[in-house]
């Protein structure tokens, strides 16, 4: 297990709100950078290397949205580069528009997940996981939203309908966002799950962690497919248990 935890987080976690609790967002605020950036992305870096197949996923339809999605990336976090750049952890990256996935990879700590409208419906046509909260890229990769969300109970056709608008409605430049929060007994950050094999629900009295997703949803403008953003967020009990009750 590797441990990697953040000391702080941008939002309360434990905050309830009703599915599929969206949120607007800004364009500065779409991708962070938080004090777990170096050991986050050596991990990145590890799977990557390890677990290709596992973390990365590209249909041939989804080229240009990728490429797209990395341009826009650059412009937002490397305003200055050139065909490399040079990460807040002084490591160098090489930036390779042929493979796109693979450099978004290693610039940022969010994973991206591509959608693109087929018929009615968005499908995952391509994707860079390596931090994936109890779910397997390739149950879910060319499958469309419903699908991707089974088995989440609270996932049924009602809010399957609301999302699908949600996704119809997304605009260019104007993200959304949302989060989750999950408490594990373990904190690795790499944490496939086969949809048939359900996890064992933990809770705060007996976990030793809160993992949270901090989620954005963006359109490209050229392509426009959605782009599912996923910052993820490992704090220790004892860290949350400060934050609820700040001395």
């Amino acid at each position: 297990m590797t441990c990697i935890l953040q000391t702080t987080i941008p939002f309360n976690p434990l905050e309830q709100r009703p599915l599929p609790g969206i949120q607007p967002a800004s364009m500065d605020s779409w991708l962070h950078c938080d004090d777990a950036f170096a050991a986050q992305m050596q991990h990145r870096d590890r799977l990557l290397s390890n677990r290709r197949s596992d973390v990365l996923a590209q249909d041939p339809a989804a080229v240009p949205a990728a490429q797209e999605l990395l341009d826009l990336v650059l412009a937002q976090v490397y305003p200055d580069s050139t065909d490399h750049v040079t990460r807040p952890d002084g490591q160098s990256v090489q930036v390779d528009r042929d493979r796109p996935l693979e450099t978004l990879c290693r610039l940022v700590q969010e994973d991206f997940c591509i959608l693109q409208k087929h018929g009615d419906e968005h499908v995952l046509t391509g994707a860079i996981l390596c931090f994936p909260a109890s779910w397997t890229l390739s149950e879910k990769f060319m499958r469309p939203l419903i699908d991707i969300h089974i088995p989440v109970d609270s996932y049924d056709e009602n809010i399957a309908r609301r999302v699908q608008r949600l996704f119809d409605g997304i605009q260019p430049g104007r993200p959304l966002w949302r989060f989750n929060a999950l408490w594990y007994e373990d904190a690795e950050l790499h944490q496939p799950r086969s949809a048939n094999e359900r996890r064992d629900p933990q809770t705060a009295s007996s976990a030793k962690y809160l993992r949270s997703e901090r989620q954005t949803l963006l359109r490209l403008p050229q392509t426009q497919a959605v782009v599912f953003s996923i910052h993820t967020y490992v704090l220790s009990a004892e860290r949350v248990a400060q934050m609820e009750n700040p001395a």
